[in-house]
């Protein structure tokens, strides 16, 4: 009797334990939603998209259907999934019976981004984007007038919200500034190109007068304008407000900010802030092939601007930017390198960046045939790559010189 009571025991919390199961609630929305945020985070893009459309087969209501279809189309984007991630933004926008209203300026801004092969409809994106994020930032700021008029509050929440939707509409005004100056697209040749562009900038740069990338782009636009002086200014003003920050400090710019940074460097031969900035980027990620393949091509143009003092040609650099009367930078401190050091510098750098562009399969095929040309025409002055290991006790050759002629950091930019 003993046995059978403990079987019906057995049996009966089976029972309640499936009955429990069975009772407990589907995941909600905003459980769904988070986890489909935290899988995007963790790169898992796969798996998100399960997750948001369990959410998107709940037919939810807005915010929440705007907040998944926004995540599926980053989502198909990750996946490669172009023209899909199109068809979802564009259900964000009217006059899509679903789209919200407003609509959210992220679908504006992806849809600019992805309609590159139509400048004109990229740009109307952009121009709906700013307007968007305005509208949001003059609410945001007129509420905080109130709640500050109440209780004297201003919360740093506040703070960070403005802060973001400044630069988000500042991205989008630079977004058109590089479509108008795109030598790929007819609006460059347009007369009105440069007025539009100096129009846009000035109107970033009024919203966020430090904003690094802003003033980048009013320095490539200042170098089209054959006005290399001015060019530089806007350069150093860009680097000056995060140079001396902590590499994992969140206020220095993105990856490719930096590395632009570093191109507009180089063709205003400003060599010495160019491999600071390079050397930033190379102590987060020492595997990052656009920074090996700068670093290489600045070392070799150092090496032909010291070939050609010690050779006595070469007085003057007339480069595509148009510096007619300005001398190229022979008397800048190479830190007593030959040209032949410099040359050897070179090689290794950009042999690395070949290496490391095959092993990863990186798909920017043009850089990898520059570095071979460059690598050919140093081929060709006799310097050989170094074997392997010799090179890594200089790799901060350069950066040693400066700490010692300079302990505050600052670069003189002339």
């Amino acid at each position: 009797m003993g046995r059978t009571k403990t079987k019906k025991q057995a049996s009966s919390k089976v029972l309640e334990s499936s009955s429990t199961a069975a009772a407990s609630p589907s995941p909600s929305i905003d459980s769904l939603l988070q986890k489909s945020q935290s899988l995007i985070i963790q790169c898992d893009y796969t798996l998100a998209a399960r997750f948001i459309h369990r959410v998107l087969d709940q037919k939810p209501s807005n915010p929440h259907l705007a907040q998944a279809k926004e995540m599926l189309g980053v989502v198909q984007l990750e996946l490669g999934d172009v023209e899909d991630a199109k068809q979802t933004f564009q259900t964000l926008l009217p006059p899509h019976p679903d789209a919200p209203d407003p609509p959210p300026p992220s679908a504006h801004l992806f849809l600019a981004q992805l309609n590159d092969d139509d400048p004109q409809l990229a740009l109307k994106h952009y121009q709906a984007a700013v307007e968007l994020l305005s509208a949001q930032l003059s609410q945001l700021e007129s509420n905080e007038s109130n709640e500050v008029g109440i209780d004297g509050n201003n919360g740093s929440a506040v703070d960070e919200e403005q802060t973001e939707l400044k630069h988000n509409i500042v991205r989008a005004l630079i977004g058109q500034v590089e479509i108008w100056m795109d030598p790929a697209y007819d609006l460059c040749f347009d007369p009105s190109a440069p007025e539009t562009c100096e129009s846009l900038l000035n109107s970033a740069l009024q919203l966020s007068p430090n904003n690094s990338e802003a003033l980048q782009t009013l320095a490539s636009v200042r170098m089209s304008q054959q006005r290399p002086e001015d060019a530089k200014a806007c350069l150093e003003l860009a680097w000056k407000g995060w140079k001396d920050l902590d590499l994992d400090s969140p206020h220095i710019p993105p990856l490719p900010s930096r590395l632009t940074l570093v191109k507009l460097f180089l063709e205003l031969s400003l060599y010495s802030p160019a491999l600071q900035v390079l050397h930033g980027i190379m102590a987060s990620d020492d595997e990052e092939v656009e920074a090996w393949y700068l670093e290489g091509w600045c070392y070799y143009m150092m090496a032909e601007e010291v070939k050609a003092k010690e050779s006595g040609t070469g007085a003057t650099d007339e480069r595509s930017i148009g510096k007619e009367t300005e001398t190229a930078t022979l008397d800048a401190d190479f830190d007593g390198m030959t040209w032949e050091e410099l040359a050897k510098d070179a090689r290794d750098r950009l042999e690395t960046c070949q290496m490391l562009h095959i092993h990863q399969e990186h798909p920017d095929k043009p850089l990898l045939e520059h570095v071979q040309e460059l690598i050919r025409g140093l081929e060709g002055m006799g310097i050989q790559a170094s074997p392997p290991g010799e090179d890594e006790d200089d790799d901060d050759e350069w950066v040693d010189g400066e700490d010692e002629s300079d302990e505050d950091g600052d670069v003189e930019m002339s």
